[in-house]
């Protein structure tokens, strides 16, 4: 399988944050990545049954939905993935592989198991975005990213589920060191402020970013560490549920000297913990800048950037059409015009207006 994947790693990587990025096509997207567990009481991993089948025979599916899907959503996709590689399929190889490793990555920040997901019940507003962009992003290069091998996994269902309860079972340390920390800062000190769209908004600061991750930067690490030995380990199981296909035979071309010395390369990097120093982090890697014309849009059609908006609790994920339904996962024309002026009424050839993005209007940030 290492031939297969590292041929493919910067296309995994770019895909990877594809499932993100269809929530802004698909209304039923949001909550496949989370599922906020305490909706269902004081004992819930006791009241909500693990299977699909289960929970739907005790709750509505409707309320399943909106209240999140995640381990169901890993669950049809690691079965999907199981059936791609039985076909033989590359494309669907890589897409759902990309797919499983992020929701997988979700079930692992324990933010996504709570209806109080960005702190907006507790006033902890932005505390989503803190925890799984800010820390890790300022602090990649301290983490020891050399994740134990990936292993068959007998129970996917078991698995799923143990890293959804694991992520829930570090929440009061979540919320509690951010309250603890605090106490320290006064509102100035612990926000960012930013004006745009004739609204203020804040973020948490470096200074208090640095701060808290003192104090959690152990946990959020351990999680990260943590996630991609199950995804490996998803990725492994259905390819040998899918009969072990020979993947190399589905490489467009033999490996070359020169990419099977790379991957030992990076592999004695990764085992170093060094991928970081190295700049071989392909997820550190900025995208080219792909140069176009200015566009301006109006104000009012500017995406909102919380956490809160972009986890949208509320959504229901599409149904699979797997049994049970459990979750899946013009340029315009220049006109010719008649105006009126001080010696009479000529023909005028009137331009097309560019968009406006609101930057010269005076209307009107998470992970």
């Amino acid at each position: 399988m290492l031939n297969f994947y590292f041929h493919h790693l910067k296309e995994l990587v770019k895909k990877s944050t594809a499932a993100d990025e269809r929530r802004a096509t698909d209304p039923q997207e949001a909550s496949k990545h989370f599922i906020h567990i305490d909706h269902y009481g004081e004992d819930p991993f006791n009241v909500l049954p693990k299977t699909w089948d289960k929970a739907t025979a005790k709750f509505p599916a409707d309320t399943l939905r909106k209240y999140g899907t995640v381990p169901w959503v890993v669950l049809d996709l690691k079965e999907r993935l199981t059936e791609a590689f039985r076909n033989r399929d590359t494309t669907a190889i890589i897409n759902l592989s990309a797919d499983l490793g992020h929701y997988v990555a979700d079930a692992y920040v324990p933010l996504n198991t709570t209806t109080n997901f960005d702190g907006q019940l507790t006033n902890q507003e932005g505390i989503h975005s803190l925890w799984d962009a800010k820390l890790p992003e300022r602090n990649i290069a301290k983490y020891k990213l050399n994740s134990e091998e990936a292993k068959y996994v007998k129970d996917p269902l078991a698995a799923i589920w143990k890293a959804v309860q694991e992520s829930y079972g570090f929440l009061g340390a979540t919320f509690d060191i951010e309250e603890e920390v605090s106490r320290k800062y006064t509102t100035e000190t612990k926000y960012s402020f930013s004006h745009k769209f004739g609204k203020t908004r804040r973020s948490y600061s470096d200074a208090f970013a640095d701060a808290y991750h003192e104090k959690v930067g152990g946990m959020v690490a351990y999680r990260l560490k943590q996630a991609p030995t199950l995804v490996a380990s998803l990725w492994y199981t259905a390819w040998k549920d899918g009969g072990s296909p020979d993947l190399d035979k589905l490489l467009p071309h033999e490996p070359s000297k020169d990419e099977r010395d790379q991957l030992v390369a990076d592999l004695d990097l990764w085992n170093d913990n060094q991928l970081v120093a190295q700049q071989r982090l392909l997820a550190l890697e900025k995208d080219k800048v792909v140069e176009r014309p200015d566009q301006i849009n109006a104000a009012r059609e500017m995406p909102a950037a919380s956490a809160i908006e972009q986890l949208g609790a509320t959504a229901q994920p599409k149904a699979s059409t797997e049994a049970a339904a459990a979750p899946t996962a013009a340029t315009p024309e220049k006109a010719k015009v008649k105006a009126k002026t001080s010696t009479g009424t000529v023909k005028q050839k009137a331009k097309p207006k560019k968009a406006d993005d609101g930057w010269g209007t005076s209307s009107g940030s998470g992970w």
